[in-house]
């Protein structure tokens, strides 16, 4: 009669591997976008709202002209640098 540590130690990856799989769902109403402009790309979770802005607009355009339906994150992917990203979130805030 005994234990198997090994199996409890297995367990706790898979826990964190759970929990962190909670922090990618997009809640409802927004929707995600990968921004960077070379091979690091991060990851934002952005108000559909921002969709009717003319500048966000813009940028979705620019998607569209550099990757089309075909973004390489599997999502929508848009080639401008973070800053210029944070800096217009905040003017549509």
């Amino acid at each position: 009669m005994g234990f198997r540590l090994p199996r409890i130690s297995n367990a706790k990856p898979s826990l964190k591997r759970t929990l962190s799989s909670e922090t990618t769902v997009v809640p409802k109403g927004h929707f995600a976008v990968y921004v960077g402009e070379l091979v690091e790309k991060k990851r934002f979770v952005v108000p559909i709202s921002f969709l009717k802005h003319s500048s966000f607009q813009n940028l979705l355009s620019e998607a569209e002209e550099e990757y089309g339906f075909n973004h390489p994150m599997g999502a929508l992917t848009i080639p401008c640098c973070e800053e210029a990203f944070l800096d217009l979130i905040g003017s549509l805030h």
